[in-house]
């Protein structure tokens, strides 16, 4: 019979993870969606960012396979902030509501909405795993994409995607490094 564990232990549990491989898949997403800005119609890198975000907690799954977070793992102990990190990923799915109405008033506020909104499900990983990078990454995400969405109105899908992988490049790093540090703590 399992042992009941409580919520702390539960979140020391995840914790304890990598956590890397959907920032990853958000990097992929976003450099796609970058690229496609260099040549592809107004219309068509529109539907590129819609496929490529959509697509990130797909991606995210498979590259889990890799990292050794294996998402889809069917032997591993149900955790509450597993379920807790999947609605805060369903959280930004939901802000497509409000992308896509000023979508179809300017296209170009497409990155700058979905950009900002689905960079929200950082803000509770930095309770969960109780490190700042979350936080830090929400934050400077937000300020950081609003600020190249006035500064380049010609290149927004591109200003914004070379911020927001920039961000990922960080925080890929940091989870990493975060990682390590408490796999030499053990």
């Amino acid at each position: 019979m399992q042992k009941i564990r409580t919520l702390e232990e539960q979140r020391e549990e995840f914790a304890q993870r990598r956590l890397i491989a959907l920032p990853i898949a958000g990097l992929i997403a976003w450099a796609v969606i970058g690229i496609g800005s260099l040549f592809l119609s107004p219309f068509a890198i529109s539907m590129l960012l819609f496929a490529a975000t959509g697509s990130i907690v797909y991606l995210g799954m498979f590259i889990s396979k890799f990292t050794g977070e294996n998402f889809l793992e069917k032997g591993k102990p149900k955790n509450t902030f597993d379920t807790l990190f999947f609605y805060s990923f369903g959280m930004s799915l939901l802000v497509f509501g409000i992308a896509i109405p000023f979508f179809q008033a300017d296209y170009t506020s497409l990155p700058l909405t979905v950009g900002i909104l689905t960079g929200l499900m950082w803000l509770p990983i930095t309770w969960i795993i109780q490190h700042w990078i979350g936080v830090i990454h929400g934050v400077a995400r937000t300020i950081t994409v609003v600020m190249v969405w006035y500064i380049f109105p010609d290149h927004r899908f591109l200003a914004v995607s070379i911020v927001i992988v920039l961000l990922y490049v960080f925080a890929i790093a940091v989870l990493e490094l975060r990682w390590r540090g408490l796999r030499r703590q053990a």
